[in-house]
């Protein structure tokens, strides 16, 4: 289970609709499912595959790690968004994914976050389980 609050969900919001009609992402950082804050970051990935691609490059891992032990926490994740279509993991996300963490994935149809799903590579990385989703007012 992810706990994410209302106000970090409206902030992964606007930043996702704001990088419409490319994918936005960014990072997860919390403690045991429970995130504490967001890092909203630039799709580093040339300008013609940003519609269906995102990039978050190593320095951009490593600044991520360094502000979750700057604020006591870890790096829990990632949430990136699906323009346009389902948001469910593509065989380029399993690719591309760390174990243990959580990715939600933001479904944006014409520039509006509809939906939120997050799910968590499974042990032999042949797939994914999804896990709830609980949000908060805190």
């Amino acid at each position: 289970m992810l706990k994410i609050s209302k106000e970090l969900t409206a902030r992964i919001e606007a930043h996702l609709e704001a990088a419409y009609p490319g994918e936005g992402a960014g990072f997860l950082l919390g403690v045991d499912g429970d995130v504490r804050d967001v890092l909203l970051m630039e799709n580093a990935r040339e300008e013609e595959a940003r519609h269906n691609r995102f990039l978050l490059t190593p320095k951009d891992y490593l600044n991520a790690e360094m502000k979750a032990m700057e604020s006591g926490v870890d790096l829990i994740g990632v949430f990136h968004s699906h323009p346009d279509c389902p948001n469910v993991p593509s065989e380029y996300d399993r690719e591309w994914a760390q174990p243990f963490f959580s990715y939600i994935i933001s479904r944006v149809d014409n520039g509006r976050v509809v939906s939120h799903r997050s799910w968590r590579l499974t042990e032999d990385r042949a797939g994914y389980d999804e896990e709830e989703i609980v949000t908060s007012k805190w």
